[in-house]
């Protein structure tokens, strides 16, 4: 299904690499720091500042800061440079912008607080890439100010204080208005705290871009509703049949809410048929205002031998009768090589027997609380490194993983793919149930597993947009998606 998607790559990979590019182009690294500086100016022009106030700390990402400061100078909007420390001597290029800003004419300022109180805006240029330990005491102070100001930031490459293979706040981290990256898109900045504080990533690959990754094999991919094509057109001739059966398995006594979500995802989804099994209890409430839907509470072993695949998870609970429930499903599909889907308590009863079941066809949906269960390990573990975590959770249960959260990630165990799509309008109990439910859909409808979720993720994430653009973030219901799915599928 996908036809188009963008690179990611690690900071070492970066680094290994970009001088080799070059060269291959004909151009030397300084003239790619020129040009880096050139994309900051065009980059700059957007805030519209008066007074431009440029952070610059000691390494390339100061002369890319140098440059355009020279380029701002020269349009005739003021500019002021601080550095973290005005005598320190730079090297190589970079002490070769700082001269060039020198010979301009433009002098070099120790930072005060002060400064952030006339600019219009600020350029970070204080720390780039090369970072990978916690921030110095007085960077934080600096980078903390920054923030407090509310200025808005265009931060260079990346926003200080991130890690950029991780993501993770090294300490403190600039909370960037707009990312300016180079060459190629960093592993760190697309998910989790590097892509809030990344703010709007804009990339600029300083005319490598075919050279470079004709170098370098990417890490990851970055996928948004446009990378699919759309599921064909069905036959005029076609049944409910044709479209897949799905049985979605939940709603124990009190939560038949979830399952719900799940199954009327399913449905507008696309799916041909959708069963739930559900406690007695639930009957009733999934049932009023929703006909389509086969509702029963008794005969598992019958609904998973009609279903082409499973949902299994959304308020199923953890007492006895959940326990009795998973491990029939799980028995099952594990015999039957059943496409399953597991979210929420199923994810939860499978961390506590995660070596009793080997699935060929799965799907793993958890948000970071989840998969640390799911991996023996805590949820800032998991959110300090959220590629390594995905993958091995996705390696642990031989299982396809999406990993939820800003940016979300999909993993099979070999290759991972970042969501792009996506807003904290989705940060809202109900919204996983949606999503276990699309991707159940879709793998009702013949998608693979690693197609239903790329896909279920990315129609879940742009609905979820769309909400938001029609009537804020606040407030948005999770079946509020149901009707913006069918017109994105369709």
């Amino acid at each position: 299904m996908l036809n188009k998607q963008r690179h990611i790559y690690t900071k070492e990979q970066i680094r290994s690499y970009e001088g080799e590019a070059a060269k291959q182009c004909g151009i030397d690294l300084f003239t790619l720091m020129q040009r880096a500086g050139e994309a900051v100016y065009k980059q700059w022009q957007s805030f519209n500042a008066k007074l431009t106030l440029i952070i610059v700390g000691n390494g390339n990402n100061a002369g890319d800061a140098y440059i355009a400061a020279r380029l701002i100078k020269a349009s005739g909007a003021e500019v002021k440079v601080c550095a973290i420390d005005p005598a320190k001597t730079l090297s190589g290029d970079a002490a070769k912008a700082k001269q060039l800003w020198l010979d301009s004419g433009g002098i070099v300022n120790e930072f005060t607080k002060s400064d952030l109180d006339c600019c219009d805006c600020v350029i970070d240029g204080l720390l780039g890439t090369g970072l990978n330990s916690p921030v110095r005491e007085n960077f934080c102070e600096i980078i903390t100010a920054i923030n407090q100001s509310e200025k808005p930031v265009l931060s260079i490459d990346v926003p200080s204080g991130i890690d950029a293979n991780t993501g993770e706040v090294l300490g403190a981290a600039i909370q960037a208005t707009k990312t300016l990256t180079f060459i190629a898109i960093k592993q760190g900045l697309s998910t989790g705290t590097g892509k809030q504080h990344a703010g709007e990533l804009i990339l600029d690959e300083l005319a490598l871009e075919d050279t470079f990754s004709q170098l370098a094999s990417p890490c990851a991919y970055l996928i948004n509703i446009d990378s699919f094509n759309r599921l064909g057109s069905r036959a005029l001739n076609s049944h409910k049949g044709n479209h897949g059966k799905l049985l979605c398995v939940g709603g124990n006594q009190g939560t038949a809410g979830a399952i719900r979500l799940s199954s009327e995802a399913a449905l507008r989804a696309g799916a041909g048929m959708v069963k739930v099994y559900t406690h007695q209890s639930s009957i009733m409430p999934i049932s009023i205002g929703r006909a389509e839907l086969m509702v029963m509470s008794e005969n598992l072993e019958q609904a998973l031998e009609w279903a082409s695949c499973v949902v299994l998870g959304p308020g199923l609970g953890q007492d006895e009768w959940a326990k009795k429930t998973f491990c029939t499903v799980m028995h099952y599909c594990q015999e039957h090589n059943t496409p399953l889907v597991l979210d929420a308590d199923a994810l939860n009863l499978l961390a506590e027997n995660a070596s009793a079941y080997t699935l060929a066809q799965c799907v793993l949906t958890p948000h970071p609380g989840e998969a640390a269960r799911l991996i023996s390990k805590n949820t800032s573990e998991i959110e300090s490194n959220r590629f390594e975590s995905v993958r091995l959770c996705a390696k642990r249960y031989n299982a396809t993983c999406i990993l939820k959260g800003a940016g979300s990630l999909i993993d099979n165990g070999k290759s991972t793919w970042v969501c792009e799509n996506g807003n904290a309008a989705l940060a809202v109990g109900g919204s996983g149930d949606v999503l276990t439910g699309i991707i159940g859909a879709l793998l009702a409808q013949g998608l693979s597993v690693d197609e239903a979720a790329r896909y279920g993720v990315t129609l879940h994430a742009r609905a979820g947009e769309v909400a938001a653009e029609e009537q804020g973030q606040r407030g948005m219901l999770p079946s509020d998606l149901f009707q913006i799915v069918r017109s994105l599928i369709n």
